[in-house]
């Protein structure tokens, strides 16, 4: 079996977490979103991926490779060029150009094949949605979801009849205009035979272009819906969430990493805690060669990543951390994303170290910005 992994994007709606990472390398629990997906996919048999990359693709090449330590063969298909400097300009063809491309270079979509956003989360039983494909003759499906109605203009809006087979296709209506509340989760099947009514060498959608042009043509195209976990990282926002149901453990197949030292409190390798007046409520995990200082208190979920550093006075509240960041003496992080040189909100709003009143966070790599905190006079308790 087959499988595509769509990896183009920048994903401008996740930063500031995609100024240096590709969408499907966002990390959950210390793992790229992607890295689930491939696993999945394994799971069910699946042993050929090709991925379309432009946007950083670099990173999800050097991360993967040719697939082996997965159980899979992985191919990519680059989507840009380099310039008279020598630079590497991405520039995406469109989702459905990029399966356009990959077919006409080496007809590797010869068989049904899965194709998959890289930027959510699944546990979809992929068994099951290639019977009911292939029992209802379908060229195309899409797996749905129903979605609140003021969520359906970031979606894919999918307007079937009874028996499932789509008649319009809209992508991202306004809420007024939408025909139905079923959103494409970015999970398909498709025919070799719908590559071949994608135009060649054009920029061109699967969503805003191919479902709607497979809708006209009244071809076998078909919505399925089923019960399983899908968890989209569409915005900052969203990702905070994941990570807050995921540490509480709503999210099935996804563990907290590292060693379980009391109830709620995982930490990685190396970690150094002290416990003079520190107080952690779980869940909560510290990653491997952290380092909590005294008079600490950490409410959960919350994540720290490894090599961070929480000095004393700190208070960090369903807050996720990633590596190398220094919490500075007294600091008060609530409901908050912090990423190298800016923190976002609960709400989205995102902010870089410069905007902020007094210094909060710092990189605990850097060696000067070690040395002055150290030259602070201790807190006052």
């Amino acid at each position: 079996m087959k499988a595509m992994i769509l990896a183009a994007g920048k994903g401008t709606r996740v930063r500031p977490l995609t100024y240096d990472l590709p969408k499907p390398m966002i990390p959950i629990l210390g793992k790229p979103v992607m890295a689930y997906l491939v696993e999945h996919l394994a799971r069910y048999g699946v042993t050929e991926i090709m991925v379309n990359v432009s946007y950083l693709h670099e990173k999800i090449e050097e991360y993967f490779g040719e697939g082996h330590q997965f159980g899979v063969q992985i191919g990519y298909s680059f989507e840009g060029y380099t310039n008279d400097q020598g630079e590497v300009v991405p520039q995406p063809i469109g989702s459905a150009g990029g399966l356009k491309k990959i077919q006409e270079f080496g007809n590797f979509f010869d068989e049904t094949t899965i194709v998959l956003c890289g930027d959510a989360l699944i546990d979809l039983d992929l068994k099951s949605a290639l019977f009911e494909h292939r029992r209802k003759g379908a060229l195309a499906s899409v797996i749905t979801r129903e979605v609140p109605w003021d969520k359906v203009s970031s979606y894919g809006v999918v307007v079937a009849d009874a028996d499932g087979r789509i008649t319009e296709f809209q992508e991202k209506p306004d809420q007024a205009a939408a025909k139905s509340n079923f959103i494409s989760t970015g999970i398909y099947i498709f025919e070799p035979e719908v590559i071949d009514l994608i135009p060649s060498g054009v920029p061109f959608d699967i969503g805003s272009e191919l479902f709607p042009l497979l809708a006209r043509k009244g071809l076998p195209f078909y919505a399925q819906q089923r019960a399983f976990n899908w968890i989209d990282i569409g915005t900052v926002s969203d990702y905070w969430q994941v990570l807050q149901s995921v540490l509480q453990g709503e999210v099935s197949q996804l563990n907290v990493p590292g060693i379980q030292v009391e109830d709620g409190l995982w930490v990685g390798l190396n970690t150094r805690i002290d416990w003079e007046g520190t107080t952690i409520e779980g869940p909560v995990y510290i990653g491997s060669g952290a380092k909590i200082e005294a008079g600490v208190h950490i409410v959960g979920p919350t994540w720290i990543g490894h090599g961070s550093h929480i000095l004393s006075g700190a208070t960090i509240v369903r807050s996720v951390l990633f590596e190398y960041t220094r919490v500075l003496h007294d600091v008060s992080l609530h409901e908050m994303i912090v990423y190298k040189d800016y923190n976002v909100g609960r709400d989205g709003v995102m902010k870089h170290i410069s905007e902020v009143a007094a210094e909060s966070w710092a990189n605990a790599r850097d060696r000067r910005q070690s040395r002055r905190t150290e030259l602070l006079p201790e807190p006052s308790r």
